[in-house]
């Protein structure tokens, strides 16, 4: 008699059983999609389909500038940045905002550190110059001497040498200065971030 040789058969690989190597690519596939999901959300998806072939060093670097806030002089600048120059008025030379209107500063706020006080209905009158995302551009104003600080509101106040900028509501064409002696506490603010002149 011959011995019974019982048959072998080769075990079937169901489609849903993926090897290792098969995860390992899904799973990348994946990530790469969601990566690409990130920056076509930011308008940045042409450069980190370019960055595929060279790596995506270069796309984290394009995003990180964007989001960056930067103060300029240039006369280029996008438009929705606040903007500081210099007009000539009858008290001398004014610091104006982006539409020619003086700007003031009070006496009860203080510069070292930079403190606002005009809240509520004074910042109804006196409205406090916004510091618009952290960037402005500057025109014959020294641009060390921009910044901004936190208001009671939580909200962001532009600042020159430290002190808190205002618009005097009342002002009604670009350079008037009828909020300069205000109270003897509103004057007009100098291209260096002090009073324009003593009270007229």
């Amino acid at each position: 008699m011959h011995p019974r040789v019982s048959r072998i058969r080769p075990r079937r690989v169901l489609s849903g059983d993926p090897s290792p190597a098969r995860k390992d690519a899904t799973v990348h596939l994946r990530h790469r999609r969601a990566r690409l999901m990130a920056f076509a959300s930011l308008g940045l998806l042409p450069l980190a389909l370019l960055s595929a072939c060279s790596g995506g060093s270069q796309a984290a670097t394009a995003a990180e500038a964007v989001a960056t806030p930067v103060y300029t002089s240039d006369a280029d600048a996008p438009p929705n940045n606040a903007v500081l120059s210099v007009a000539s008025t009858a008290l001398g030379k004014v610091v104006v905002d982006d539409q020619g209107f003086t700007l003031y500063m009070y006496s009860h706020d203080t510069s070292s550190p930079p403190r606002a006080t005009c809240d509520g209905e004074c910042a109804l009158t006196w409205e406090p110059v916004s510091a618009q995302d952290g960037s402005v551009t500057v025109q014959g104003v020294g641009q060390g001497l921009v910044g901004e600080v936190t208001r009671s509101d939580g909200t962001k106040q532009m600042t020159l040498g430290g002190q808190p900028l205002y618009r005097y509501a009342p002002d009604q064409r670009p350079g008037d200065t009828t909020g300069q002696g205000q109270g003897g506490l509103w004057f007009a603010v100098g291209p260096d971030g002090k009073k324009a002149a003593a009270t007229s």
